[in-house]
């Protein structure tokens, strides 16, 4: 079955159901959908066409320091309030909706890592959603991800509960991480955590699980396994995939016990994808990766074009 079979499939943003029924279609058949850190029309546009190319569905992610960039520097950007943020962010979906009908592939729309400090961005993405949804019937965005890694992981799921509870209604996928991916991404500089941390548990992933799916199944975790972002040569970061499996099986045991027969019940994401050996990956989409970021590789490969 080609993903151009599934129900409500479109050129274009897709979101709620068919979103989400694509990424089980991605677990299904053990690829994941590859997601790009979009800074500006320039870069939207190239994923587009990468995408249309190959014939394959694509991921565009903003961040929220790539989403005031995209805004422009000089606009105000205040801690607390996050306007240029807000405003890239909208503005860059509303361009996607505007143009990947004419690639002639599925494209989903996400926003990536949001700290705790940068709880207002989130929510001012959410109030767009909202309206998008009153108008039109369906958000804005297909899914955004909070990243409350540097907290708690009790604070850090209660979190997650309250917006999931508010993005259920209009069918907003929401990825979540616990554990932490090594490196800096946007701000966040994760390069001295302790080793222990960049790898989840089996009993830190049924929590999430235990903790969200009664509120809505369409959600991702992206799950540490000793990930770390950037570009890094082979065997200086040491990748453990193999645990995303222990996690599935953990996770299906107990449901198990519940009177639930679901093999991969958990839906995960690889970040700090770039850089990574072949036999991690498949390892990975395997164990149930729906999604990888691959953003360094990107960066790296633009900055290294002729006349650049």
């Amino acid at each position: 079955m080609s993903f151009w079979d599934i129900p409500g499939i479109k050129a274009g943003v897709v979101t709620g159901d068919v979103a989400w029924a694509l990424l089980q279609h991605a677990k299904e058949h053990h690829y994941a959908i590859p997601a790009f850190n979009c800074t500006s029309t320039s870069t939207i546009n190239s994923v587009l066409e990468a995408g249309a190319s190959l014939n394959r569905p694509v991921m565009i992610q903003f961040s929220e320091g790539g989403s005031a960039f995209l805004a422009g520097k000089s606009l105000p950007n205040e801690k607390g309030k996050l306007q240029a943020s807000i405003l890239g962010a909208v503005a860059g979906a509303h361009f996607v909706r505007a143009v990947a009908p004419a690639y002639g592939v599925p494209v989903i729309v996400h926003s990536d890592h949001c700290a705790k400090k940068l709880l207002p961005w989130f929510d001012g993405m959410l109030e767009a959603d909202e309206a998008f949804f009153k108008a039109h019937g369906e958000p804005l965005f297909s899914s955004h991800m909070l990243d409350l890694s540097e907290e708690p992981d009790e604070e850090n799921i209660e979190i997650c509960k309250k917006y999931l509870t508010r993005m259920a209604p209009m069918k907003i996928i929401l990825e979540m991480e616990i554990g932490i991916t090594g490196g800096v991404e946007d701000g966040v500089d994760n390069t001295g955590a302790a080793k222990e941390k960049l790898y989840s548990t089996p009993e830190d992933v049924w929590a999430v699980y235990a903790g969200l799916n009664p509120i809505s199944p369409m959600f991702t975790i992206a799950a540490a396994f000793g990930n770390v972002h950037g570009v890094y040569k082979a065997g200086n970061v040491v990748l453990k995939p193999e645990l995303l499996a222990d996690c599935q099986k953990y996770a299906s045991e107990k449901l198990k016990a519940e009177g639930k027969d679901i093999a991969k019940p958990l839906n995960f994401v690889f970040h700090g994808g770039s850089g990574s050996e072949k036999h991690h990956i498949t390892t990975a989409l395997n164990a149930g990766v729906v999604k990888m970021n691959v953003d360094p590789w990107m960066q790296t490969t633009l900055w290294h074009l002729p006349g650049m």
